[in-house]
């Protein structure tokens, strides 16, 4: 099965919540963990454990398990891994995005099933040129993995580059996302090339909505509530994964509290959708 297809049937069964496993030194410290790579793996694998089995996606940053060096890319292995035996999709936050070779290399860590560290989709960032990411894309058709692409992102920086007009008056943003709609063309149910879009965004005058899927990370701690959903994303909403990692991470380290806190976000985004049918 595809990327698209198999996100699509995951997100029937178990709802659009994706849940991050960032493992700030913040929340290391709440859950009463040292900054060290056991209050690494002792929280991330807790915080897997409890959530992959709820959750339709899980979204480690890499950055975070980077930070200790190979044996913190050891408990990245091992953070994959857990989350696929509780048979959630494993979404990698890495935001890579080189040319050439490099990129071919990028895309065999992170897609190639070979790799210890190969995940179902990572993210990409365009940003050297669409066309840049053109081993990524022939990494995730060979390999049935999916790719979401950097689009319109909710840092304050966002808009020097992403709301740049073209000599057609699109944006770049909009620009990105008609290559999407290239990639994704005659998919079904859905496409296998998602979009980045920050659940904080103000005002918007592109359009979100295509034949892919829609990351949203910044739902929950970080201010993205359920009402801002339908107002950003319009048409596009059914394809949305609200991404959601210290609002659920807070509610560790008891598992039954970060599974209990999962439930309770999926169930208002399905009433959400719902009320939209």
């Amino acid at each position: 099965m595809t990327f698209g297809s198999r996100l699509h049937h995951a997100v029937s069964e178990r709802g659009p919540l994706c849940s991050g496993i960032d493992p700030h030194a913040a929340l290391l410290h709440e859950w009463g963990l040292p900054d060290s790579v056991e209050g690494l793996e002792s929280f991330a694998l807790g915080a897997t454990e409890a959530l992959a089995a709820e959750c339709a996606v899980v979204k480690p940053q890499s950055a975070f398990y980077e930070r200790f060096g190979s044996r913190g890319v050891a408990v990245l292995e091992q953070v994959i891994a857990t989350a696929r035996e509780a048979g959630a999709l494993v979404l990698l936050d890495v935001k890579r995005g080189d040319i050439g070779s490099t990129s071919e290399a990028y895309a065999d860590a992170y897609l190639d099933p070979a790799s210890p560290i190969a995940a179902d989709a990572i993210t990409v960032s365009p940003y050297l040129g669409f066309g840049s990411l053109e081993p990524f894309v022939d990494a995730a058709r060979k390999h049935d993995a999916g790719l979401f692409v950097l689009a319109r992102t909710s840092n304050k920086e966002a808009p020097e580059v992403q709301d740049a007009r073209g000599d057609d008056g699109r944006t770049v943003t909009a620009t990105m996302l008609d290559h999407l709609r290239h990639l994704n063309a005659g998919a079904a149910p859905l496409g296998s090339f998602g979009a980045v879009v920050g659940a904080t965004i103000g005002s918007s005058s592109d359009d979100f909505a295509f034949n892919g899927p829609v990351l949203a990370p910044g739902y929950g701690a970080q201010g993205g509530t359920t009402a801002d959903l339908p107002r950003i994303f319009g048409a596009a909403l059914p394809n949305v994964l609200p991404s959601s990692s210290r609002e659920l991470l807070r509610a560790g380290p008891s598992a039954s509290a970060m599974r209990d806190a999962a439930r309770r976000t999926n169930d208002e985004l399905r009433a959400l959708l719902a009320q939209g049918r």
